[in-house]
């Protein structure tokens, strides 16, 4: 099997981070060095970094994450989180001209911003990242926050966006969870959409059952979906450890060829990696 790729980690080393509260619970350091050997011990020869939150909501500025993924020795390539301001998206796609042959994907908060997927404010984003066939994450389902808008996050409100928007390349991170079915059916009905099983584990006197239902929720959607082209490996580090994701990609009930699929053929071709 060649080198996995972790399509969805988060990295500041700074302490207003608002994740390290999670790196915390999970006994991580959080800095550059503990992810990169975590990666080499795993076998994970990529990875794509996005922004973290900060205290107070906003999050890490860009140019900081392209700075962090040039310390990395070519192991971490940046993604772009994009808010949604006008000012915003400019200087999103200006960063992104700028850094072209390095900046692998945008990402739209959802659920932790005062939009849905569907504001005009995000137009130019669209039709540059389908100009330079660059694929736009989205944030899906619960959110780590209790302050988040699930109304925005719900992955159908992504239905509408997909069918007018066939050429764009949609990423559906989380997996919608808990509306794993709802997620099946869009990566099924729509040739541009793909999810990624980041971020699923939170802990908790049922641990070890939850793993099970969610390696039972994710075979279930292969199955639905005839087949794994549409499903992509991540861990959203720190958050979830990635003993925990690569467990669940083992534990699920599907073909070995599927497996590898998920782990990094799916994220060499959509990030052209």
């Amino acid at each position: 099997m060649q080198e996995i790729i972790d399509a969805h980690t988060h990295l500041s080393e700074r302490g207003d981070d608002a994740l390290n509260r999670f790196a915390r619970k999970n006994g991580l350091r959080y800095t550059l060095d503990e992810l990169l050997s975590t990666m080499r011990r795993y076998k994970i020869g990529r990875g794509l970094l996005l922004s973290p939150p900060l205290q107070g909501g906003a999050p890490l500025p860009n140019e900081e994450v392209i700075r962090l993924c040039m310390r990395s020795d070519g192991m971490l390539a940046p993604v772009i989180t994009v808010e949604p301001a006008l000012k915003e998206v400019r200087a999103a796609l200006k960063l992104a001209e700028e850094n072209r042959r390095v900046v692998k994907a945008f990402k739209v908060r959802l659920g932790y911003v005062k939009a849905s997927a569907e504001s005009p404010v995000f137009d130019w984003l669209y039709d540059y990242a389908e100009s330079e066939g660059l694929p736009v994450l989205f944030h899906t389902g619960d959110t780590a926050f209790s302050t988040g808008d699930l109304a925005r996050s719900h992955p159908l409100t992504l239905d509408r966006l997909a069918n007018k928007r066939e050429e764009l390349t949609m990423i559906l991170c989380h997996f919608g969870n808990p509306w794993f079915e709802d997620v099946a059916e869009l990566i099924y009905k729509h040739p541009n959409v793909y999810a990624d099983i980041s971020g699923l584990f939170t802990g908790g006197a049922y641990a070890e059952k939850y793993a099970e239902w969610l390696a039972k929720k994710i075979s279930e959607a292969v199955y639905f979906a005839a087949g794994a082209e549409k499903i992509i490996f991540g861990t959203d580090y720190p958050i979830t450890k990635h003993s925990e994701t690569l467990a669940l990609v083992k534990g699920l009930e599907v073909d070995e060829p599927d497996k590898e699929k998920i782990l990094h053929l799916n994220a060499e071709r959509v990030f052209g990696l």
